[in-house]
Order: structure tokens, then C-alpha cells, then sequence
């Protein structure tokens, strides 16, 4: 049968909703190669899939395996994700300051890959900090702190993880109908009923439009409906790194300064304006404007600093590090890159950047690969500033000392006129 469908396929037709589920059964249960699954997936990139296509098989990708049922929590359970870039570590913040605020929040997140960063790579980089959990103490963990982030389980939404990993290695990762099945099939299994995606776009992320950026999130809000879920979509600019900070450790520490109302501008307002989604999704806030002031709040009055330290010791993480920063590891070389020019920062390539962090060991260019969480980029400047000649623009952290062709790769990556 693979061979009709792959063939139906190939020629721009439709599947039905039973073919689609047959299909995914039979991947799941070693029924189909991964060459001819690889050769459907090709089909699917050159000729889409129409929307009932796309609900079948997120449906089909969802019961692959067990899903939570957090029916039994007291409120509107919420959960965020992000199709990924450089220096997002948005969901660091998030969580704590939507469960601050009274809200119920279960994520699961998953790891980093290529010149994007991983939730659960910079969680792990806390001493202790446990991202691999049973459904149970999950859900245990939600019930009575409302707040927590853990990895993918090996047994939950077993045809997504299957799928993803041959998407990476056959080039077909960047395709709507496969990314919005992916993504909405774990958020629906996870069992939250309000859902809120950060649908980024540019040079750092899958999607390099915005254009192509909202076809993906009405897409994916499409599905959220059909499973009558409320499912919210914002699009948002990867062009440039979020924030100043790009590496494990470090992401995690401008989270914790972000908490506490320190963070850098264009890294806190997002994180307020998302949680003001979540809060008027979950009936905590009428408004938006009321639901960015209560946030506001949790980050003055330190309560959403608190529900992390709460989070991170309900993990097995080491609460000492969160408040004296200082005791994370230490990379062995902490390096001082001065602008060659003056002007005004023009542009910082996200991409190039990001890539350039995971040459320091921030990231991994296959799954499985170790990581380093002492290293990465942590920006003094950013666009639109104007710099001086001489001044210091970013500190380099590694436990290599860098090469002359990194260093010239950094100043080809960010702009200044």
C-alpha cells in the first residue's frame, strides 16, 4: 500500500483520513521502510498536503501513543511553543511568570539542533535539573507547583519522533503541512486546552518569510480547532538574536536577570506580551493590557523569580545557582571582541551567529551530540546602537581559544555603518 500512496501522493492527490492513520500505524510498527517513508515525505514537500490531509495526520501522530489527560487540574491548563531561533529562552521566563500570575502551565520542550537552541539543553545546563519525567509526577509536578518543563518522553508521540528524525536527515524539515502536524501533534497529546505559538520568521528560523510564518500559524490554529482547543498564534522576527545571550548557561542567566526585571528590552517585552496571551486565554485577565500588567507586577514584586527557584527544586535542580548565578560553570576562556569601525549596528545575522555559537559547543549538528553549556556569545550592543571604534561590543566565552577564521566570521556576521 505504501507504494499507491506514495505514488497518489507524488501526484498531488489526496490521502483519506484512513489511508493516513494505515500509513502512520505501519511506520510506527515496522511495517514500512524508512526509504519509502523517506520518499513520501519528499512527495509531501513538492505537493503540500490540503488541511484535511494535515488534521488526519497530526490525529494519526497523537494516538501513535499514550497522551496526558490533565482534565482532573482546577483551571484552564496552557501550554507555548516555539518554532525556534537563536537565543530564545522565552519559555524560561514564561513559564514561572504565567504560573505567578495563576496559571497552569505543562510543557514539554524538546532539544536543541543545528543553529537553534534547545529548552531542555538550557534547563540541564542547572546542576541536577531533571528534564526526563514520568506522566504521573508530571502531572503531580503541574497539580501542585502549576508549573514545569521537561523533555520528551521516548514513548510519547512515538510517530513524530520517528518522522522528525528522517525529516532532518532527508531535507524535508521545512514543509508546513510536516512542521504543523509535528508541532501541534505533542501539544494536543500533552493535554493542555490553551495553546500559544511563537511562529518565527527570518534568516534564524525554518520559516524566512512572514509571509510563509502565517500560513504556518493559520494552519496550525486551523488544527487547534478541529480539536477544539484554543490555539493562538503571534508572529515574531528571528532576523536577529532574541535577547543578548546565545549558549546554554548563559541563556538561562539572562532568564534569571529577565525574572527578576533586568532583562534585555526586546527579550522582556516579548515575554510579557506572550504572557498576557496566555493569562486572557485562561480567563486570568479580561484584557491584554490587564494581562501585561499582572505580569509586570509578578516580575517587580519577584513572585515569578520565585515560582522558578519553586519549579527548578521540584526538578531536582540546584536552587543555589539561580540565585548567585556566579556558580554556574565557568568556561575557560572569557574573550573581549571590540568593534573595528564606528557607526551604528546595522545588522546581526542570526543565523551566522547561531552557527557560530554551536562551533563553540553550544549546539550539536546531530542528534545525540554532547553539548557545553558554559559557552556562547553574550552581546554588549545590539542594532540599532551606535558603537565606537575600540569599544566592546560582545564577550566570547569558550574552553578553546579562538580562531583567527572565528573571529573574522563574527565581525562578517554583524553590520555596522
Amino acid at each position: 500500500m505504501i507504494l499507491e500512496w506514495i505514488e497518489k501522493k507524488k501526484h498531488g492527490l489526496s490521502l483519506t483520513w484512513d489511508e493516513i492513520h494505515e500509513m502512520i500505524h505501519a511506520y510506527v510498527h515496522q511495517e514500512i521502510a524508512d526509504y519509502q517513508m523517506s520518499a513520501f515525505l519528499m512527495a509531501v514537500w513538492f505537493q503540500g498536503m490540503s488541511l484535511d490531509e494535515t488534521i488526519a495526520l497530526t490525529d494519526a501522530m497523537m494516538h501513535s501513543s499514550k497522551t496526558l489527560d490533565l482534565s482532573g487540574l482546577k483551571g484552564i491548563t496552557c501550554d507555548k511553543h516555539s518554532t525556534g531561533g537563536v537565543g530564545d529562552k522565552t519559555s524560561l521566563v514564561l513559564v514561572p511568570l504565567v504560573a505567578a500570575c495563576g496559571g497552569i502551565v505543562a510543557k514539554m520542550s524538546g532539544r536543541g539542533l543545528g543553529h537553534t537552541g534547545g529548552t531542555v539543553d538550557k534547563l540541564e545546563s542547572i546542576p541536577g535539573y531533571q528534564t526526563t519525567m514520568g506522566t504521573d509526577a508530571f502531572y503531580e509536578q503541574v497539580k501542585k507547583v502549576h508549573a514545569a518543563i521537561i523533555g520528551q518522553s521516548d514513548d510519547f508521540v512515538v510517530a513524530d519522533q520517528l518522522l522528525y528524525a528522517l525529516r532532518d536527515v532527508t531535507g524535508t524539515i521545512d514543509s508546513i503541512p510536516l512542521i504543523a502536524s509535528s508541532i501541534l501533534s505533542k501539544k494536543l497529546a500533552a493535554g493542555s486546552e490553551a495553546i500559544l505559538l511563537d511562529v518565527k520568521f527570518g534568516e534564524g528560523a525554518f520559516m524566512k518569510t512572514k509571509e510563509e510564518a502565517q500560513q504556518l500559524a493559520d494552519c496550525m490554529c486551523a488544527i487547534g480547532a478541529y480539536f477544539h482547543r484554543k490555539v493562538h498564534a503571534i508572529i515574531s522576527d528571528m532576523n536577529e538574536p532574541l535577547g543578548l545571550a546565545i549558549g546554554n548557561s548563559l541563556e538561562v542567566i539572562e532568564a534569571i536577570h529577565t525574572l527578576k526585571g533586568e532583562g534585555p528590552k526586546d527579550f522582556q517585552t516579548l515575554c510579557i506580551e506572550e504572557a498576557a496571551i496566555l493569562l486572557q486565554m485562561t480567563g486570568l485577565a479580561d484584557t491584554l493590557e490587564e494581562g501585561k500588567q499582572k505580569a509586570i507586577c509578578s516580575l517587580q514584586d519577584g513572585s515569578a523569580f520565585e515560582k522558578f527557584c519553586e519549579m527548578v527544586m521540584a526538578q531536582g535542580g540546584d536552587v543555589s545557582v539561580i540565585k548567585d548565578p556566579s556558580l554556574f560553570a565557568q568556561a575557560r576562556f572569557d574573550t573581549t571582541l571590540c568593534a573595528l569601525t564606528s557607526g551604528t549596528i546595522q545588522k546581526m545575522h542570526a543565523r551566522s551567529l547561531g552557527i557560530l555559537a554551536m562551533e563553540l559547543g553550544a549546539g550539536r549538528t546531530k542528534k545525540g551530540e554532547s553539548i557545553d553549556p558554559s559557552v556562547g556569545i553574550v552581546f554588549l550592543h545590539k542594532s540599532p546602537e551606535k558603537i565606537k571604534e575600540g569599544e566592546a561590543m560582545a564577550h566570547i566565552y569558550s574552553n578553546q581559544p579562538l580562531t583567527e577564521k572565528w573571529i573574522q566570521d563574527f565581525y562578517a556576521a554583524i553590520e555596522i555603518q
